[in-house]
């Protein structure tokens, strides 16, 4: 017999309390039938449960909802059929978001959010809806004229779970954890309490008149998910309907604000119709803002790193220059900078090709990587030319880098075989500005490579003299 790893199994046990938990919670609203209700979380956490943990973790929905209906009404079979039901339909919807929305990614984007909503949303709650409400036909605890208002109620409940709670669980199970710093706790805690208190206003009877009277008012509510959306993010939007749900359902059972009407289940259909469309319109805003924010980060990163190498550009070296004599000025203390030259770069595009000559390139933007401190910062100057930041660094540390680096890539054995010149300035030696810095730097480069020139002519003489 195999026995489930510790892990496992207590995840298997946990999801399944959880499923049954949740389930029988929401049976205590089920008014056409004892087990069909407008009001049904444990969709959401099905289909969250897939994506998130994967398809192995179905026999947990399975049973989880087979002891909440066998512990609510019908029998053995009834039961297995609707236990059955609903977890095809979380498998049915994890497939279909997995295969058409990007799987638990869906969040991302606005049209995987409206693929979500089509597909896992409408299309696999059908299918526990059909299931579960056939199932009690056939064996009696349902009558065949009562099909039509029972299966609505199962499958509007159903779809309302997935909108508004997976995304929910989803985000707060696969996202970054939140840095409480700054104003963002403030904010957050004004937008809750601001929400909150609407909410008990328009649907919670908090000012009786308001309640009683069943004033149309729940677009009050919008703005603060707005608010979450452009402000706090994708969580915050998810979280906000959530509350917005539960405080909205209850004042609507006890017949307050504007859903509330003669019938219960008929008063919950048309509330969890409109929270369904304020879930997947307020995850659309807030993906939209999301991709906004993802976009104007990118570019933001465009312009300051070279794309071919990825280090910084010329802009960005020039800013940490300016930062850097800011923080030595402070501290009193010198730093370097270093100027590079590949040599022969047009040799290796000719002989080699331009694919080679920005290999070449990457090359020496990987060895300055590898050699450099974290608070060190290698710049891509411009051509063939690269910068090397080095934060309290004196002129024999820097001499001791280039050193480091020229052996580096002698022993590269990639080839074709690579080698740079180099030039020095030190801060506030060599000037007191970042363009007096370069020009003292580019200055001993090209005096080192005149003298390498020399160097290779001299040699050549020899050689022609030797012949």
């Amino acid at each position: 017999m195999k026995i489930l790893p510790a892990t496992r199994s207590t995840r298997f046990v946990a999801l399944a309390v959880a499923y049954f938990v949740a389930a029988k919670f929401g049976l205590a609203f089920a008014f056409v039938n004892a087990s069909a209700t407008a009001i049904w979380p444990p969709t959401g956490i099905t289909l969250a449960a897939f994506l998130v943990l994967g398809y192995d973790v179905w026999p947990a929905i399975l049973a989880g909802a087979f002891l909440a209906n066998l512990t609510t009404q019908g029998s053995l079979a009834t039961s297995l059929g609707i236990g059955i039901g609903n977890t095809l339909e979380g498998l049915i919807g994890a497939y279909l978001v997995n295969r058409f929305a990007s799987g638990r990614l869906f969040v991302a984007g606005t049209r995987d959010i409206f693929v979500f909503a089509g597909l896992a949303a409408i299309v696999s709650t059908a299918v526990s809806a059909s299931v579960g409400v056939t199932s009690l036909t056939l064996d009696g605890f349902a009558r065949w004229k009562d099909f039509g208002p029972i299966w609505l109620t199962w499958w509007l409940g159903d779809a309302a779970g997935d909108l508004i709670v997976a995304p929910m669980l989803i985000l707060w199970s696969a996202a970054p954890r939140l840095h409480w710093q700054g104003r963002w706790p403030l904010e957050a805690g004004a937008l809750v309490f601001g929400l909150v208190a609407v909410a008990c206003i328009v649907y919670g009877g908090l000012i009786p008149a308001v309640g009683s009277g069943h004033l149309p008012l729940e677009f009050l509510c919008t703005p603060f998910l707005f608010w979450a959306a452009f402000r706090l993010g994708r969580r915050a939007v998810t979280t906000g309907v959530f509350v917005l749900s539960w405080i909205s359902i209850w004042g609507t059972l006890h017949g307050s604000g504007p859903f509330a009407r003669g019938s219960q289940n008929e008063s919950l259909l048309v509330l969890q119709a409109y929270l369904a469309v304020v879930a997947v319109t307020m995850l659309a805003v807030a993906a939209v803002v999301w991709e906004q924010r993802q976009g104007e980060l990118q570019a933001r990163r465009q312009a300051v790193i070279d794309p071919l190498t990825s280090l910084a550009n010329y802009r960005q070296l020039v800013n940490v220059l300016i930062g850097e004599i800011k923080r030595s000025q402070r501290a009193e203390r010198p730093f370097a900078v270093l100027l590079l030259d590949l040599d022969g770069l047009k040799a290796i595009n000719d002989r080699h090709g331009h694919l080679a000559g920005n290999r070449a390139l990457c090359r020496v933007a990987d060895a300055l990587r590898a050699l450099g401190r974290t608070a060190d910062t290698a710049a891509r100057f411009g051509g063939d030319e690269f910068a090397y930041v080095l934060p309290e660094t004196s002129e024999v540390g820097a001499r001791q880098l280039a050193s480091r680096l020229a052996e580096r890539l002698a022993l590269d054995p990639e080839q074709p075989p690579l080698s740079v010149s180099v030039g020095l300035a030190v801060y506030p030696r060599d000037g007191a500005t970042s363009e007096l810095l370069l020009s003292a730097a580019d200055r001993e480069l090209y005096q080192a490579k005149a003298a390498q020139r020399a160097k290779s002519s001299v040699q050549s003489s020899d050689r022609v003299i030797a012949v």
